[in-house]
């Protein structure tokens, strides 16, 4: 038996469990218990703060864990990022009141920063030479300058509109994250194949986000100019159809240029053009 420990609530635990669901690992109970047992999978979820995970997984109390990269950063410890998992993506940035100049890193020599996130914050002022205080604060950082407690944040930024609101502007990008999956180093032979197990349903779930099954029907005449437009992830699917001069071709496209292969398709004779969503792609 497999324990993986994961986010109990925010924004990584709804996206993990849809994980899981989507590689064939369905939780008997996900009621928010502390511990609940796939039925269709040796594996058991333990559910955490996320800040909690990475020394989880290091003390052996859960073998892997899906966590923020941000989470691996700060709080150290023997882990190992096996797998990105293409989900929770933010970053950790210096932002600074929107009133205010910033000429370059100089700028925190002297000054406040609150945070949630010490350790690194404190690895890149060192190594930039940077001399400022470090003010720890639990939660709700963003509104630490207009209260008085700081004169900048170093927080996660995901699309900005909370700086925003409050007055900040993004100055400085420091770490970059996304949903990572770790492991320690204490998995038995056995536990170590589960995990391989694991890594292979992931990344089959991972390789069909954003992708697109396309089926045509093209002149025979133009079918090397479809292949040329969809050319799939080896060769495409061409089969012969009953009507004479024609075949059906099987292909597979990124879903952010769909509509232009399928008007260009289009222009080449193609008809009967049909998009499938992929659920899941072994390469």
């Amino acid at each position: 038996m497999l324990r993986i420990a994961i986010q109990a609530k925010g924004r990584l635990s709804e996206e993990s469990l849809a994980l899981l669901r989507e590689a064939g690992i369905e939780m008997d109970d996900t009621k928010r218990k502390f511990l609940s047992r796939s039925s269709s999978f040796p594996v058991e979820i333990l559910y955490l703060r996320d800040d909690d995970i990475p020394q989880a997984v290091e003390q052996g109390v859960a073998d892997l864990g899906i966590v923020g990269y941000n989470e691996v950063c700060e709080r150290g410890g023997n882990v190992k990022v096996v797998d990105c998992l293409g989900f929770g993506a933010c970053r950790i940035s210096l932002a600074i009141p929107k009133a205010e100049d910033y000429p370059g890193l100089d700028y925190f020599n002297g000054k406040r920063i609150a945070t949630s996130y010490p350790n690194i914050l404190r690895g890149f002022l060192e190594k930039n030479g940077v001399s400022a205080r470090i003010n720890v604060i639990a939660g709700s950082v963003e509104i630490a300058p207009t209260v008085g407690m700081s004169d900048a944040i170093f927080d996660i930024v995901s699309s900005g509109g909370t700086l925003v609101s409050n007055g900040l502007k993004e100055v400085e990008k420091v770490v970059f994250s996304e949903a990572v999956l770790i492991c320690g180093d204490k998995l038995t032979e056995d536990k170590a194949k589960l995990l391989e197990q694991i890594r292979f349903r992931f990344n089959a779930v991972k390789e069909s986000r954003g992708k697109k099954y396309l089926l045509m029907n093209i002149p025979d005449e133009r079918i090397e100019d479809a292949i040329r437009i969809v050319p799939a992830m080896r060769s495409p699917t061409v089969l012969p159809l009953v009507q004479k001069g024609w075949s059906s071709l099987h292909s597979v496209v990124d879903e952010s240029v769909l509509w232009e292969k399928i008007e260009s398709l289009k222009a080449i004779g193609a008809e009967g053009i049909l998009v499938l969503s992929v659920e899941k792609m072994v390469l």
